[in-house]
């Protein structure tokens, strides 16, 4: 099981393999290791490995998987398709001439990202709620365990607590994988962050009653108008916060801004097994859904603080 005091490590290349955190298996230690390239697809589309930066850096070392055995690195890059980073990864190695080195660079750039998003995002909360202790409402998992290390939303989160402005993170569960629940609670719980677990349905109700200064999520990709694709059950997150007049954060790595990408109508957002919401009954699944810009108080990437609308 997961420590009190310690996070595993998220992915690592271990001499001619990927070793990967089964974030499946969480609260539970369990680690895969990937040696072809189908082992990685079976893997992203499991969401043993999950997390727009995470699933950037494990497509780089996708590309070292398919060198070796003479596949096509499109395979890894349309795994998924709505998290931009993953693409992004295996272009990047691909167009190396050493993809693990290549793969090697991306995983230490997205250490240093994150801790620049988690000091950026601190000082943007602190300069629109001021410098008392702060509730913070997040959704999904958007920690060190969806990075490398330190996180996006929760690295803006461990930047705040380690200046003693946090007093409590609220988590949605997160229907129907339950990654608030199963992770981000044990993210919280790691570094000694107070929290309270929600089911996804009193998110609105706990924002209405003022128990929130601010939601902060994190995004698999951002249109270039600043529309926002995240886990689904986002989009009512920032209506909430609107309604309420509180700030609705995203922050994410500047590789998450998706320029090609005029606007979230244009976001492929993917349909996940019927069976994961329920078993013998139809049902949909869409894994994302996309905010609009205009309920997006600021967008926090390693390199600036965007307002969409202004």
């Amino acid at each position: 099981m997961c420590s009190a005091t310690d996070l595993p490590a998220t992915l690592s290349w271990e001499g001619d393999h990927l070793l990967l955190l089964d974030q499946t298996r969480l609260p539970a230690v369990e680690r895969l290791a990937v040696r072809t390239v189908a082992e990685l697809v079976d893997a992203i589309r499991r969401l043993v490995v999950r997390g727009a930066p995470a699933l950037g850096v494990a497509g780089a070392f996708g590309v070292v998987l398919a060198r070796r055995e003479g596949a096509d690195p499109e395979l890894v890059a349309s795994a998924r398709p709505t998290a931009v980073n993953l693409r992004r990864g295996v272009e990047r190695a691909a167009a190396a001439a050493d993809p693990l080195a290549e793969a090697q660079a991306l995983l230490a750039e997205d250490v240093a990202s994150c801790h620049a998003i988690g000091a950026r995002g601190a000082a943007l909360l602190t300069e629109l709620c001021g410098e008392r202790p702060l509730s913070l409402h997040t959704h999904c998992n958007a920690g060190a365990l969806a990075c490398v290390e330190w996180g996006t939303a929760l690295g803006v989160v461990r930047s705040l607590h380690a200046l003693g402005r946090v007093s409590l993170v609220v988590a949605d569960e997160t229907r129907p994988l339950l990654q608030g629940a199963r992770i981000t609670a044990v993210e919280l719980a790691a570094i000694g962050v107070p929290h309270r677990v929600i089911a996804d349905g009193a998110a609105a109700s706990v924002i209405a009653r003022g128990l929130v200064d601010a939601v902060v999520v994190g995004a698999d990709r951002i249109a270039a108008n600043g529309d926002v694709a995240n886990k689904i059950g986002t989009y009512p997150l920032a209506l909430a916060a609107a309604r309420a007049g509180i700030p609705f954060v995203v922050a994410a790595p500047e590789t998450t801004v998706d320029l090609d990408t005029a606007s979230g109508a244009e976001i492929e957002i993917e349909e996940r097994d019927p069976a994961e919401v329920v078993a013998g009954f139809a049902a949909w699944n869409p894994a994302f859904d996309v905010t609009p810009a205009e309920l997006v108080t600021a967008i926090v990437t390693d390199t600036r603080v965007w307002r969409p609308t202004r």
